[in-house]
């Protein structure tokens, strides 16, 4: 549950502009507010049915919108290259600073940050 909670926070993040007004608004009530769907319905004098059914569509659109575009998964594997890349910068000024490095780790830090720069010039 928690990574399918994660999924939808992500995707209104991305695409949440995308959806209208409403949807905009029972999405956000029911996951980020966390209003049942009765509570939505009552509050917007409508079914409980009908508060279901727009939240069913914003999630369908905004699931097709990510699987045609791929931006959050690009995102994501962006976010894990900068991360190896400054792991990678964190160990090359820790060996600098203790004067504690080796021709091995030299190569061996520029090519891990060489490799994760070449995976965002792919994006």
């Amino acid at each position: 549950m928690k990574n399918q909670a994660y999924r939808m926070a992500m995707l209104f993040d991305f695409y949440g502009d995308l959806l209208t007004e409403r949807q905009r608004e029972f999405y956000d009530l029911y996951y980020n507010e966390d209003l049942s769907l009765a509570e939505i319905a009552e509050n917007y004098g409508i079914s409980r049915q009908g508060v279901r059914d727009v939240i069913v569509r914003a999630e369908a659109a905004m699931t097709e919108i990510e699987d045609k575009t791929h931006i959050i998964r690009r995102f994501q594997q962006s976010q894990a290259a900068i991360a190896a890349i400054n792991a990678a910068a964190d160990r090359l000024l820790q060996s600098i600073d203790r004067r504690s490095y080796s021709d091995e780790m030299l190569d061996e830090i520029a090519r891990t940050i060489k490799e994760n720069a070449a995976k965002l010039e792919q994006e």
